[in-house]
Formats: structure tokens, C-alpha cells, sequence
């Protein structure tokens, strides 16, 4: 057998269509474990006679780490190991059917054959992944739409925007295109976890709990010269802003053409959408989750501060803060080091917010736990559950004399809306109730308090927490922000502040309001306008105040985000202060897209983008760019003349699909007015 290199026909076809593989684009075998494989080759006499088959993965393979595998053909599949069973043989060939253990390594494994005493003859390698369609894979997902959902499909819907007032935009996974399989193998190799001690790194690899950890803090390049840079300043010389990616495949791409330099520049919804495709293309069922209202609470006592000062304006004080949203995943695995009632959907986080273990990575947190206050399992339960259950405290900050004053606190704030892709359909799922009891209700207060207790919080004097008498005033008025009209850009805002008297007596209030420009982590860039008012309630009178903002005013310090925080500081005379607030997030103008024609495999179809000028000024520098897996190859982009006022423009491409079946077509649209319009289109592909 030495003296002849054996030909292999790996039956990548069938093999694949076995193993839901076909959507790979490789030459390589690419398979999921605990399930058999049929390769045939040649170039061995007497085949059948004492073959042993060796199956290695990793630097330094050896069985006691479960890297190395050595077996004989056998009449049944083992349980436990690798096996190998006899599936036909002639006098120049044999055909072997391969499995693999349930809880075997993943990764590329090297094949090799050896026949009586000569030496092993290499038959090639093979990519090994998690199985979720195998009963006894710690990812086994019994439903099979939700496999097709969460492992094979390669759009996704990500929800943005703030409670109020709930946006979405496509994404495009793309974890079965090109060289990305390969890309996130590579990922693996160069965490610290493989750096420090690639042996045992590698044996680790069998358990989706751990990768998921690994891959949390290599899709950011905090510590590890991870995949992607985050940048949350408003400002993104040098990179890309992250609201103009429209896929992960373009950024994992660009990670490895670099030399694995951090591609620059990501968000929280990038850094999800990245690992959904890594996880996705190793066989980890993963979905992106958007929490809105989500707390970021960096000193660990589930509560978040936020200060203001005499005019309103809020101060960047203290770590804590709270976003409009925050992206993070859930990928669905056993939790065998919990048990049974913890498994399922875990939360993993690669936004590099706080560290865990010393360097950015957050979870598994078993979602299970999170709802029923578990904090102290394993990992990172205390920042998870104050993402969405944290109490939030609103202070006045006098920055002359350092003094801070309570305005109000509220427990009902924060976690609002949890929102995921529908199985199936291109819909917004709620999933609140699946990470907590319902707000308010004794349940839910009596979660909080069992973390508290459990983080040892309960007992602890709070040198900050406002003495009885102060939470005990009732304010005088309230006051809230209501939104008269549409909420788009190149349009003016036009906001009521609502005032009411909860008093039987007349109060006086003066009232200094501000709109600033944010990111959609609230972080103020720009101040848009101020005002102050003098107002006389009459006992429970209730008045309306009329405020505008004119598009000019706010066009140039709006940030890409497209959101702005309007407040207002009422200051009751003999009274407590109150606090009105409210953010708000701009819709972008539409764009429309015509598929001209049948769109069939391998034939051209032409596409139109229609996007008309909606303001009274020129917009330039404008450039659409279009991807969608098996629609065209890698991101399109092309220039659009400038647009005077009103003008609309028309542009036409192709595409030659390679598949059949739903594919969704992703357009994000650029100008210097509007970044980053986005649309997607459904385009069903026929044979």
C-alpha cells in the first residue's frame, strides 16, 4: 500500500445531502458528527484484509486528548469511538462507511490508511462540524425548521431602533460562501485559549460551551487581534462606519486578506451578526437577539446612574449607561455542567463591553437562568440579567459643588421588547417573557431581589441610595414627549411637551429643555437646540408646548445613528424636580427594487434600484451597494451621479444566480445627506 498513494472519491454529492452540507462550496468533504460518511479508494491488494484507519486533528494528536483515532473495519458502529464498516470491496477497490463519535472534536481532520505492516498511505482531509440534526450532539435541535432556520439559512433580520418606535434592516450571513468555513477555522487558531496551549485548546473543541466562549472574544480584536474593531466616537476615519456593512462575509474576507488585522470598524449588531455566521457555518444553532432599553451596568449592582445638570443635558458621569438597543446571540446547546433544566438557549455576547476571565468574552448564561435570577452560574449571569432587569436612577448633578440629588428611579425601564427573526418568515418575534416574568409584577420584583440577595447586594449599606423622605415626595407635575407628525430625515421634528398639574393648587415651573444628536448608545455628539420656558399650571391643568426642529438645524450634527435625546428639566417651584425625556430615532427615505424579469439559475436577471431625492438641496458622493449569497459574488458597488432636488434615480445591474430556491438581495444606498439607506428583497430563483 506504500508504493501506491490510494486515489479517494470522498462522494462529496451524496455525502453532503446526508449531512446538510450541500450549501458548502468546497472541494473538500465536509461532514457532522455522529453520523456516517462513504468514502471509496483504491490502491490497496486484499483490501478488506487487516486495514486500520487513523483519523487525527490538531498539532499534536494523541487519543488521550481525543485528537487521534485509530480503528479496523468492524460489522456495527461503535458508540463510543470512531468506527468503520465494510460497505462493498472489489480486487482495486473498497468502500467504507466512516462515523464519528457524537462528541467529537470539530475541526479538519487528517485521514489516513494503513494495510498489514507497511506504512500509513494519507487519503486526504475532511472538515468535521456539530450535528444539531443528531439526537445525541450536545446542539441537537429536535425541530427541523428551526435547523433550517438557525443553521442553514443565510439571511437574517436584525431589529434596531429604540422601544418606541422598532426598525429593521437584512443582514447577509453568508456562512456557506467561498473560503469563510476555512476563515473560522483559522478564528480558532489564533485565540489566545490555542496560543496559550494549542493541545488542550484543540481537545476543548468537541464542546459547543466552550467555543462559544472562544469565538465571544475573537469576534472582537480586544486582546487577541480579533475580527473586528469596535468604535463607538461618531467619528470613523480609517474604516468603515459600522452602519454601512450589509454581511459578514466582506468583513471575515477582509479579516483574512489583511494578515488577520481587525477589520475596522464594528457595533454591537456587527460583532452578533459576525459570530452568527461563525457559528452557524461550525453546525451551533445561533440567532441574533435585540434588547432594547438595555442596560449597561459596569459596576455590578444591577443598577444603572444616569446624571443631568440644571439645563438637562446629560452629563457622561459614571460607567454606567443604557443604549436604545444591544445586539447579542443565543445559540442552543446542552448545559451539562448545570443540568437539564439550564439547556437550550444560551446568551453569548461579542460586543467587548465589560471583561470576564480578564479579557472581553461574555457567556454562555443560560437564558433559563437569567429568568429565574440565577446569577452566580456560569458565565457572566450578573451583567446579563442587568441588561435586561436593571433599576435605573435619574440624578441632578451640580458639577460646582459635586452634589447629586435624586430625581426619580424606575425599575420598569430597562429590557423592553426582546426581538428575534421568526422561524421561517421574515417577522419580529417578542421573546421578553422568555427572560423575564412580566414587569411589575410581585414575580419579577421577587427575581430581582433573589440576584440581589445571591450578588450580596441585599444588605449592604448603599452610601447613594436616597434617604425614605426623598423617594417618598411625590412630584408635583408629569410630563412626557410626544412625537406630532413623521419621524424622518430631511423632514422637520415637530415634538408636544404634555405638562400636567397632579396638584389642586397652581404651580409655577420652569422648564429648560436641550436635543442633542446621540449614538444609539445614547452618547451625545452634538448639541441640535435649547430652549427654556416659564409655565403656570392651573390645579390639574394639563398644557401642550408645541416644539420644532427644523431639518437645517439638526442636519449637520446628526450622527449616522440618526438619533436624538430631547429633554427637559422641570423645575417646580417649592417642588421636586422632574424629568421628561425621550429619544428619538429617524427613519431614512426609501428605496425601492425591481426584479425585471424571472430570476433563473445561471441566467442574467436585471435588477433596478429606484431612490428619489426627497430634500430641496443637492445630495452627491452617492454609491449603492447590493450582496446576497447565490445571487452574485461578494459586494457590489457602484457610483450614482449627484441629485439635485427631487430627482430621482434609476440603476440597473445584473445578476447570475446560482441556486435555486428564496435568496434574499441586500441594498444599502449612500449619500452625503443619507447613510446608509437600507432594503431588502425576497427573489425566488427557479430552476
Amino acid at each position: 500500500i506504500a508504493a501506491t498513494q490510494p486515489s479517494t472519491n470522498w462522494h462529496l454529492k451524496e455525502n453532503a445531502r446526508e449531512h446538510h452540507t450541500s450549501k458548502f462550496s468546497s472541494e473538500e468533504l465536509i461532514v457532522r458528527r455522529g453520523q456516517a460518511f462513504t468514502i471509496t479508494f483504491n490502491g490497496t491488494e486484499r483490501p478488506e484484509q487487516n486495514l486500520i484507519f487513523i483519523t487525527e486533528t490538531g498539532p499534536k494528536p494523541s487519543k488521550a486528548t481525543k485528537t487521534l483515532a485509530t480503528f479496523d473495519i468492524s460489522s456495527t458502529v461503535s458508540k463510543e469511538g470512531w468506527s468503520a464498516v465494510l460497505q462493498s470491496s472489489s480486487s482495486s477497490s473498497v468502500s467504507i462507511s466512516i462515523s464519528s463519535p457524537q462528541n467529537a472534536v470539530i475541526g479538519r481532520y487528517r485521514l489516513s490508511v494503513q494495510s498489514g505492516t507497511s506504512s500509513p498511505a494519507t487519503l486526504g482531509t475532511f472538515v468535521l462540524l456539530f450535528n444539531p440534526w443528531s439526537s445525541g450532539d450536545d446542539v441537537f435541535m429536535p425541530n427541523n425548521a428551526e435547523c433550517e432556520e438557525y443553521v442553514l439559512e443565510e439571511f437574517g433580520i436584525i431589529f434596531a431602533g429604540n422601544k418606541n418606535h422598532i426598525n429593521s434592516f437584512g443582514w447577509n450571513f453568508g456562512q456557506f460562501q467561498g473560503d469563510i468555513l476555512s476563515i473560522c477555522l483559522s478564528i480558532l487558531d489564533r485565540s489566545l485559549y490555542y496560543r496559550q496551549d494549542p493541545v488542550t485548546d484543540v481537545s476543548h473543541r468537541h464542546d459547543p460551551r466552550y467555543l462559544g466562549r472562544v469565538l465571544s472574544a475573537m469576534v472582537n480584536a480586544n486582546d487577541d487581534q480579533g475580527v473586528v474593531l469596535g468604535n463607538w466616537s461618531g467619528k470613523y476615519e480609517g474604516g468603515k462606519n459600522p452602519t454601512s456593512w450589509t454581511g459578514s462575509g466582506e468583513i471575515l474576507q477582509s479579516w483574512k486578506k489583511s494578515g488577520f488585522k481587525p477589520v475596522k470598524y464594528g457595533q454591537c449588531w456587527v460583532f452578533a451578526a459576525v459570530l452568527t455566521t461563525v457559528l452557524r457555518c461550525l453546525g451551533i444553532p445561533t440567532r441574533t437577539i435585540t434588547n432594547f432599553s438595555s442596560a449597561h451596568d459596569a459596576d455590578g449592582n444591577l443598577r444603572v446612574d444616569e446624571y443631568y445638570d440644571a439645563d438637562g443635558n446629560h452629563l457622561e458621569r459614571g460607567a454606567d449607561s443604557v443604549w436604545n438597543f444591544h445586539v447579542w446571540n443565543e445559540s442552543w446547546f446542552t448545559r451539562n455542567d448545570l443540568g437539564p433544566s439550564y439547556s437550550g438557549w444560551q446568551i453569548l455576547d461579542a460586543t467587548p463591553q465589560e471583561e470576564s476571565g480578564g479579557i472581553y468574552q461574555c457567556g454562555p448564561a443560560s437564558r433559563h437562568a437569567i429568568k429565574e435570577g440565577e446569577v452566580d452560574l456560569d458565565y457572566d449571569g450578573p451583567f446579563v440579567f442587568a441588561e435586561v432587569n436593571a433599576d435605573c436612577m435619574y440624578w441632578n448633578y451640580d458639577s460646582a459643588t459635586g452634589k447629586k440629588t435624586l430625581i426619580f428611579s424606575k425599575s420598569t425601564e430597562i429590557g423592553d421588547s426582546i426581538s428575534t427573526k421568526a422561524v421561517g418568515r421574515d417577522d419580529r418575534v417578542d421573546v421578553t417573557r422568555d427572560y423575564k416574568y412580566e414587569e411589575g409584577s410581585a414575580k419579577e420584583r421577587d427575581i430581582f431581589k433573589k440576584a440581589r440577595k445571591k450578588l450580596g447586594l441585599e444588605d449592604k449599606f448603599d452610601p447613594t441610595a436616597p434617604k425614605l423622605k426623598e423617594i417618598e415626595q411625590k412630584p408635583d407635575i408629569s410630563g412626557k414627549f410626544k412625537v406630532a407628525g413623521s419621524l424622518e430625515v430631511g423632514k422637520d421634528l415637530n415634538l408636544l411637551l404634555v405638562l400636567e398639574n397632579l396638584q389642586s393648587d397652581a404651580k409655577t415651573v420652569n422648564v429648560n429643555m436641550t436635543a442633542w444628536s446621540t449614538l444609539y448608545t445614547r452618547r451625545r455628539v452634538n448639541q441640535i437646540w435649547k430652549d427654556s420656558i416659564s409655565v403656570t399650571l392651573a390645579p390639574k391643568e394639563e398644557k401642550q408646548f408645541p416644539i420644532k426642529i427644523k431639518y437645517p438645524e439638526y442636519q449637520q450634527q446628526l450622527t449616522t445613528d440618526k438619533t436624538i435625546q430631547v429633554t427637559a428639566l422641570c423645575h417646580v417651584e417649592d417642588g421636586i424636580q422632574v424629568l421628561v425625556k425621550r429619544n428619538i430615532t429617524l427613519d431614512n427615505p426609501g428605496i425601492d427594487i425591481q426584479v425585471l424579469g424571472e430570476a433563473k439559475v445561471n441566467k442574467e436577471v436585471v435588477v433596478e434600484v429606484a431612490f428619489t431625492n426627497p430634500i430641496d438641496t443637492e445630495v452627491k458622493d452617492c454609491v449603492l451597494q447590493v450582496e446576497g449569497s447565490d445571487l452574485l459574488q461578494g459586494v457590489l458597488e457602484l457610483s450614482i451621479p449627484p441629485l439635485k432636488a427631487s430627482e430621482k434615480s434609476s440603476t440597473k445591474f445584473k445578476l447570475i444566480p446560482s441556486e435555486a430556491g428564496p435568496k434574499h438581495l441586500l441594498v444599502n444606498f449612500s449619500c452625503d445627506k443619507f447613510p446608509d439607506i437600507k432594503t431588502f428583497k425576497m427573489v425566488n430563483v427557479i430552476n
